[in-house]
């Protein structure tokens, strides 16, 4: 029997996370929520934002575009996804995205829900619009990356100088 909970959350429901890599989380499905099923969060980016070049060893991690348009590499293929569009980084493939337009909404789905415990110590309750301005902490998301074990930190972002827009 399973140990998942009935979820229905409208629009705009859900925990809201500042996470410490950029990006606002409202969570929609924790893991504990779905017995370790899987985890859901909407993900409210600004342009700019960028990934490092990273990979999930145990669990695979797809990406449905909301709203604007990001630049993605999963292995070796590198495109532009827009609203509408979907990715999927199988467990321990490199991958990383970059946001193009001003704003973004990525809807985040990784499958077992092995990475919830990275993303809850790596962020922390958002307190308003604000939190888009907080600024990024990599080293801590290293830091947490390396205690939880949900993600492998591989290097910078994969894209070009060229690539980046304007900041």
């Amino acid at each position: 029997m399973s140990s998942a909970v009935p979820i229905i959350r409208e629009h705009g429901a859900g925990e809201r996370r500042w996470f410490y890599g950029g990006g606002t989380h409202t969570w929609k499905a924790a893991a504990a929520e779905t017995g370790g099923a899987f985890l859901v969060f909407e993900d409210a980016l600004t342009e700019g934002k960028m990934t490092p070049l990273h990979a999930h060893a145990e669990a695979d991690e797809a990406l449905y575009v909301l709203e604007g348009e990001i630049l993605v590499r999963i292995g070796e293929r590198e495109e532009r996804v827009s609203a509408g569009g979907f990715t999927l980084s199988p467990r321990g493939v490199p991958h990383a995205f970059m946001v193009l337009s001003p704003t973004a909404k990525l809807l985040t789905f990784q499958s077992p829900g092995a990475g919830d415990a990275f993303y809850r110590d790596a962020s922390e309750p958002a307190t308003g619009t604000s939190d888009a301005q907080a600024p990024v902490d990599f080293e801590r998301v290293r830091a947490i990356a390396g205690t939880t074990h949900a993600v492998d930190l591989l290097g910078p972002p994969p894209f070009a100088a060229g690539e980046a827009p304007r900041v």
